[in-house]
């Protein structure tokens, strides 16, 4: 089972290379197509020139054509915002290239340790998911960091406007006093709006980059005052108030439910990893619970692998359904 499981991932990769190949031959500005996105879609008045002609060409030109027809499918279709909230500067092809490699390297981990085909199996779907679990750790700690800086930054902006500054020089002086990630995003937009995007549909994509309640609320308030008009360096100083009691609350929060999170990670991780551990140093000990009695040796009468396999399901639904309850319990809402 194995050396089918890899073959077959080695057919995937030598078709990827292939069809990347078959693809770098019609050629493409990649730059054209990149800007694009920031003028409203399609290409760029002018023609192309030799020189970036030269430089979309060959490995580079491959990836790029590769990565866009990726992207155009479903798998890929909303991998380029997550990698954009991770802040991860790879494109959508070279992470399932990451994916592929975590899938072989799990998978051969599994056979190294524990032999046969059904733990390999699992390695391989826990490979799969491997990097995703990494991004969405990723996205949860940026934005993280963005919220508890917001309303700092969102008062820097609000005496910026106070001192005269016009709101994208505000922001402007926000992406230099502020640390990453907020300087990150807000320079973003500033570049964008210097590129001729809308105000608009730039503070849009920060939003799709940042999907944050607190950036929403101020995005929200620099549109309706820019409809209406009002005093926006008062609405913003207002939000940043509120956004920092929130930031704090949050804060007492976390610190007061920390015990019953760690609690609820060590409960449902401790029989996982005790299984694993025991199952690597020990095959025929938990062996007896999930595969036949011929495999095993083992006369029938003294074969419990039936009652085996429904105390492992009960086992991981129980183990399920506490984790989940922990963490509806610690979830408050502010």
């Amino acid at each position: 089972m194995l050396p089918i499981i890899i073959i077959v991932l080695v057919v995937l990769t030598l078709a990827t290379l292939i069809g990347g190949v078959m693809l770098s031959r019609r050629g493409g500005d990649a730059t054209q197509a990149r800007l694009g996105q920031f003028v409203g879609g399609g290409r760029l008045e002018g023609a192309e020139d030799e020189e970036d002609k030269k430089k979309t060409s060959g490995p580079s030109l491959l990836t790029q054509n590769l990565d866009q027809v990726i992207e155009e499918r479903g798998l890929g279709k909303n991998l380029a915002t997550e990698l954009a909230r991770a802040d991860l500067k790879i494109t959508v092809a070279e992470f399932w290239a990451l994916n592929l490699i975590s899938i072989v390297g799990m998978t051969a981990l599994a056979w190294v340790i524990y032999g046969g085909f059904v733990m390999p199996l699992i390695g391989a779907v826990v490979g799969f998911f491997l990097p995703k679990f990494w991004l969405k750790i990723r996205q949860g700690a940026r934005l993280k960091r963005f919220n508890n800086q917001l309303g700092d930054g969102i008062t820097l902006m609000a005496n910026g406007l106070r001192s005269g500054y016009s709101l994208l020089q505000a922001m402007d002086a926000v992406g230099r006093e502020m640390p990453d990630p907020m300087a990150v995003e807000f320079k973003r937009v500033v570049r964008e709006v210097g590129l001729g995007v809308s105000n608009e549909r730039a503070f849009s994509n920060l939003l799709r980059r940042v999907p944050s309640d607190d950036l929403d609320l101020m995005i929200t308030a620099i549109n309706v005052q820019h409809e209406i008009g009002g005093n926006l360096a008062e609405i913003l100083e207002i939000i940043g108030f509120v956004i920092r009691e929130r930031v704090r609350i949050k804060g007492e929060i976390a610190v007061l439910t920390a015990q019953g999170q760690l609690s609820g990670y060590i409960i449902s991780g401790l029989p996982v990893a005790l299984g694993l551990l025991l199952y690597a140093m020990n095959q025929n000990y938990i062996g007896k619970m999930i595969f036949s009695c011929d495999a095993l040796g083992i006369t029938p009468e003294k074969c419990t692998q039936p009652c085996g396999w429904i105390m492992i399901g009960a086992g991981v639904l129980m183990i399920a359904s506490g984790f989940f309850a922990i963490q509806k319990i610690i979830a408050i809402e502010v």
